[in-house]
C-alpha cells in the first residue's frame, strides 16, 4: 500500500496538516493533489476545526511537481484534440487541489523551510499567512522545465509581493532568500529553524482559533471575494454578509467576557 501523502493531526481547534512525503522530497503527483483536495475539502467542513497550520517534514517543503508522475500523466494520447481536451481537465484538477487550500473557510497558516519550489511556491500563495525559516528559499522554477507555471503562482504572487519581482522571479527561475521574501511581504515572519517556525506557527494558529469564528471566516471570505474587484463591489459583499451574521451569539459572548474580565468562549462553526 502506497504511504500518506498528507498527515492531518488535531490539537483543540487547531488542525495541522503535514506534507508527509520528506522521502520523495513532497513531490506533487497524482495521489498528493488528490489527498490535498480530500484534506482540505474536509477540513474547510469541520465545525470544530478554527484554523489550519500546514508544513512539511524532511528537508524541504517541497520539490514541487513530481515531473515523471506528469510526464506520464501528460503523455500523448493520439487524436490531438482529445489529447488537448484531456490536458484541460487534468490541469483544472491539479488546480482545484490548490484552490481547496485557498478556499478553506478557516485561515491557513504555513511553516516554510528548505525548498519551496515550483508547485511548492503555488501552495504557499493559497495560504493566508507563511513564516519561513532562514534556510527557506523560493524558486518559480516551472520555467526552466519548460512550462508556464500554470497551478496559481502567477496568479496569487501578484497580489502578495511587487509585480516586477513576480515578473523576475518567474522569467528567470532564479532563487529567493527567505530574507528577501520577508523585505518584498511574501512571509510574515522569520523564524530561525524549522522548530522555531513550527513554534511561530502554532502561536499565530492558536491567537486566530481564539477569535470569534464568524469574525474570522468573514474577514477571509471578505479578503478573497475583493481582491481583484472594485472597492465598491467589495463593500457591498461585506455589507450583506454583516448584514446576515452579525446577530450570531459571538457578539454577546464578547461583550459578557469584557464585563467579566474574562477571555471569550465561542460555540463552534456549523
Amino acid at each position: 500500500m502506497e504511504a500518506a501523502r498528507i498527515a492531518v493531526s488535531q490539537d483543540g481547534s487547531v488542525a495541522h496538516v503535514e506534507l508527509a512525503g520528506a522521502e520523495r522530497l513532497n513531490a506533487m503527483d497524482g495521489a498528493f493533489f488528490a489527498e490535498l483536495t480530500a484534506t482540505f475539502g474536509a477540513l474547510s467542513a469541520d465545525s470544530g476545526v478554527r484554523a489550519i497550520l500546514l508544513s512539511a517534514r524532511g528537508r524541504h517543503f517541497s520539490a514541487g511537481l513530481d515531473l515523471g508522475w506528469a510526464a506520464a500523466q501528460f503523455a500523448d494520447v493520439g487524436d490531438p484534440g482529445r489529447f488537448a481536451e484531456k490536458q484541460v481537465r487534468d490541469i483544472a484538477g491539479l488546480q482545484a487541489a490548490i484552490d481547496a487550500v485557498e478556499g478553506a473557510r478557516q485561515p491557513v497558516i504555513a511553516v516554510l523551510h528548505g525548498g519551496v519550489i515550483g508547485g511548492g511556491v503555488d501552495l504557499a500563495c493559497a495560504c493566508d499567512l507563511r513564516v519561513a525559516t532562514a534556510d527557506a528559499w523560493f524558486q518559480v522554477a516551472e520555467v526552466d522545465v519548460g512550462i508556464t507555471a500554470d497551478l496559481g503562482t502567477l496568479q496569487r504572487l501578484p497580489y502578495l509581493i511587487p509585480g516586477g519581482i513576480v515578473r523576475e522571479l518567474a522569467l528567470t527561475g532564479r532563487r529567493m532568500a527567505a530574507e528577501e521574501a520577508m523585505r518584498w511581504g511574501l512571509v510574515n515572519q522569520l523564524a530561525p529553524d524549522r522548530d522555531s517556525g513550527l513554534t511561530a506557527g502554532w502561536a499565530l494558529a492558536r491567537t486566530i482559533a481564539a477569535k470569534s469564528p464568524m469574525a474570522v471566516v468573514g474577514t477571509k471570505r471578505s479578503l478573497n471575494h475583493s481582491r481583484g474587484r472594485t472597492v465598491a463591489d467589495g463593500l457591498r459583499d461585506v455589507a450583506t454578509w454583516n448584514a446576515a451574521t452579525l446577530a450570531s451569539a459571538d457578539l454577546r459572548a464578547i461583550a459578557e467576557a469584557r464585563a467579566a474580565k474574562l477571555p471569550p468562549t465561542f460555540g463552534d462553526l456549523r
